[in-house]
This record gives C-alpha cells, structure tokens and sequence, in this order.
C-alpha cells in the first residue's frame, strides 16, 4: 500500500515568502547544541569522566537506544499537532539542563555504576537529541511549505551553528571542560524565546503542510507499516546515515592519534570542523535547485556513497592532513542528505504522515542501527584498532548505498517541490 493523497500535495507555485527569519536562528541554536554534544562528549567523557571506548560506546547506544521509544510517539504527535509547538517547546525546554546535569550529575552518576549513567545520559539526551530533532526538523519543514521557503536555506542556521560551535567550543573545553555544556544552556534558553516569540507560521497555507485535524488516525498511521518503499529507506538509513553517526562519535580519538599533543589535537579539530561545516554552509544555498535538477532519490545515493568514501579514506590516511582532506567532504554530505530526504519524503509518501515516516524511516531505523554499532564499534576500536573498523564500516556503507540504488523507487517530482506542474526545475 503507497498512501498518497496528490490532491492534497501540491506544492505552491507562488514566489511570495513570509516569516522566514526566525527559523534559521532557530535551527542554529538547536543545532549548536547538537555540534558541541556530538563534536566534544566523547573527548569530555575520556579527559573529565575518564571512561574508556567502550563505556562512551555504552552512553552512545543508549542514546540511540532508549531515543527508539521516543520516536514513533513524537512522529505521531508531531502529525497531530501540526504546528502547535506544545511538544517542540517541551524539548527545547529540557535543553536548558544540559549545563546542571554535565556539572552536578554525571560524575557522581558515574561513581555509582556506568550503565547507570549511560541509561540516564542517554533518556535524557536522546530526548533532547536523538529523539527531538525529527521534531524539529519536521516542524521547519511544515512551516517552509506554510511560508514558501526552502527547508534548505533555514537550515543553513545549523550549518552556521555548526562552525560557531566549533570554534567557540574548542576554546572553552580548553579553558573549562564543563563550560560546553553551559553553553548548550544559553543556546536552549534562545530557543525557548525564538519558538515563543519569533516562528510565526503564514497560516493561510496551513494545509499544504498537510490537514491531519480529522483524517489522521491509528489505522492510517499504522498503514505505513504495508509500504515497502519505507521499509527500503529504513534499510538505507540504518546503513549509511546510521554508521554516518557512529564513526563520528569517537572520531576526535582516532584524530588525536595523529598529534604529539591533546592541546594541539583539539585546536586542529576545531578548525577542521570550522572548515567542514563553512563548506556545509555555502552548498546549503545551492543545494536545493541542484537536488531539483538531478532528483532526490538521486542525492540520497550520491550521499551513500560520498559518505563510504569519506570513512575508507580515514582509514587509509598516511598523516592528518589526508584526514582532514576527507573529513572536508563532509560538508557536501549534510546538504545532500538533509534537502534530499526532506523533498523525498514529501515526494513518496503522503505527506499528513510527514513526520510518522520521517521519525520512523529516518530517525528511528537510524537509532537502531546507531544502538547496535555504537557499542560494537567501540569494542572494535579496543581490538583492532580505528583504521581497520573504518574499513569495515565503509564497506558496508558502500553495500546498503548499492541496495539503495537498485530498490529506492523514484519520487513524484511536483509532489516534492523539485518540479512545477508544468515540469518546470523550481528555482
């Protein structure tokens, strides 16, 4: 079963925009918090919480884990709520207390028993991170088709985020390890006011975004389940955005290994992942007229394979400067996944259950995946080494992207925003 409703999936041909400022500066300080958790945890769990590669690969998994609950539910509630912000201001609200938990709780969490801080680290970040972000994201989305912006262009906020992050955060982990996580506490504070005062949606559009008020149901909802397209998204997630993930997480050790120095290590991390996301932020422009032209089922294959390339790569670099050189290409991947699955899924599915198979096929195939390898790679890392579990992962990587290539159908261009009614490329 392909739930499609065409007639009520026609995207707008009018050039008018409205209330489009607000949403990039939210997207950047959702996703600075994201940057500093994901680019500095790891480093902050082995220098501050002293845990070894497999106890951070226990706090990873059980973020990836325990978010798999979180999933389905926001996914659900997010259709039903449309653009209510009751659950978007809930996650935003919880962000706050990333400062007080890394300052006052972890460690003496971690005295007790390490699967115990990796359970309560994980529901409370997952929530936040893990969990949160296909709220986030489908909420933009909704709201880019409301106010006639491409998704793409807000979220060169989180692209800016992204370098502001890695600059701001490299310095204070120098100077104050827990300083990062208090920053994420300034940044959750932004967000509750933008969301609050500043995301105004042009309602007059509303039901582009798609009408779930009366004819979204559980029976409607669990009908996703019969669509095998989904389940071929699913599988191309938990294989190249899933392992996308984990061989990020403890990149920054590997990364150390190629330095005499953690000072020296950290300050040319910090000015890779400047670099790598300023790249992210200038294709974040253009990406969309290119996923436009060449389609987005198109993109999430050039993204598998971009990706395999980029982990292989790592493996088999003789020095840092190679590593950074791949690291770069990093900023081609997020635009290309990021316009590509979110034309893609408006494109192949119905769109009132948006944000169902966006959580559902994206987020939560993704955490499984992410749950699984997270702790075998951190095993791995023990073992054999970073360079030989890169190897394997980028296989696999390439495996899945090939799998993609054969049995992702095509998406309805029009139904995506990629094509007017006339076949035209959109602008």
């Amino acid at each position: 079963m392909d739930t499609k409703d065409l007639s009520s999936n026609k995207m707008p041909v009018t050039n008018e925009k409205k209330n489009f400022w607000g949403f990039p500066f939210t997207h950047f300080s959702y996703f600075f918090i994201w940057a500093v958790v994901y680019g500095y945890l790891t480093l902050w769990m082995e220098q501050v919480g002293h845990l070894n590669g497999v106890q951070s690969g226990m706090v990873f998994s059980m973020m990836a884990g325990i978010s798999l609950i979180y999933q389905p539910f926001f996914g659900v509630i997010s259709d039903k709520l449309l653009f209510k912000k009751n659950l978007i201001l809930t996650i935003a609200v919880a962000g706050m207390f990333v400062g007080p938990y890394f300052q006052w709780a972890f460690l003496p969490l971690m005295h007790v028993n390490s699967v115990l801080v990796a359970v309560v680290t994980g529901a409370f970040l997952s929530f936040i991170l893990n969990g949160g972000v296909s709220v986030i994201e489908q909420y933009v989305q909704r709201a880019s088709l409301a106010n006639h912006f491409e998704y793409a262009h807000s979220r060169v906020g989180g692209s800016v985020a992204g370098v502001v992050a890695s600059l701001v955060a490299g310095r204070l982990f120098i100077w104050s390890p827990n300083s990062i996580f208090w920053a994420c506490t300034i940044a959750a504070i932004i967000l509750v006011c933008l969301l609050l005062f500043s995301d105004k949606i042009n309602m007059d559009n509303a039901d582009v975004a798609g009408d779930t008020s009366d004819s979204l149901d559980w029976k409607t909802v669990l009908s996703v389940f019969k669509i095998k397209n989904l389940w071929v998204l699913a599988i191309f997630y938990m294989g190249a955005s899933a392992l996308y993930d984990v061989f990020d997480q403890q990149f920054i050790i590997f990364f150390k290994t190629f330095f005499h120095t953690a000072a020296q290590s950290t300050l040319v991390y910090s000015y890779m992942t400047s670099g790598q996301t300023a790249i992210e932020f200038l294709l974040m422009f253009p990406m969309p007229w290119i996923i436009n032209k060449i389609g987005s089922r198109n993109g999430l294959v050039i993204y598998g394979l971009v990706t395999a390339l980029r982990i292989i790569g790592s493996a088999l670099s003789p020095n840092w400067i190679w590593v950074v050189g791949f690291r770069l290409l990093a900023g081609l991947e997020m635009p290309l996944l990021l316009t590509s699955i979110m034309k893609y899924i408006a494109g192949a599915f119905d769109i009132r259950l948006y944000a169902t198979i966006y959580a559902l096929a994206s987020n939560f195939a993704k955490q499984i995946s992410v749950f699984i390898f997270s702790t075998l790679a951190g095993n791995l890392y023990d073992s054999i080494g970073y360079q030989h579990t890169y190897i394997y992962m980028g296989i696999f990587v390439l495996i899945i992207t090939v799998f993609a290539l054969f049995f992702l159908k095509k998406e309805d261009p029009v139904q995506a925003g990629e094509r007017d009614e006339n076949g035209k490329i959109l602008s």
